[in-house]
């Protein structure tokens, strides 16, 4: 079992100031020399508040969007979706009237 972390007024008030500063806890735990869960850990005890601002994060990429124009034949992302797991894995989509493809009748 690991030792009991005795923690000091000087360690406390750093991480107070450091998380109402915005900084965070990876950052935290690298100026006191702890792991971030240590760090954590003793901020919510702590009710440490603060952290990195959520309009400084940059918002993710919709995963899908229900209004979008059809995407086009073979696009990647398509034809990605309709031959994985199959003998067409990784080739090319030829659309059927590429040059040089021979009519087959």
């Amino acid at each position: 079992m690991p030792e009991r972390r005795i923690w000091t007024d000087a360690a406390d008030q750093t991480i107070r100031r450091m998380r109402g500063d915005g900084a965070t806890w990876a950052a935290i735990a690298a100026v006191l020399g702890l792991s971030r869960n240590t760090i954590i850990e003793r901020g919510r005890r702590l009710c440490a508040a603060g952290g990195p601002s959520q309009a400084a994060r940059p918002k993710p990429p919709p995963e899908d969007d229900p209004n979008r124009p059809p995407l086009p034949a073979g696009h990647p992302r398509s034809w990605g979706l309709l031959t994985r797991g199959t003998i067409l894995e990784g080739a090319a989509f030829v659309p059927l009237a590429a040059p040089g493809r021979e009519d087959e009748r």
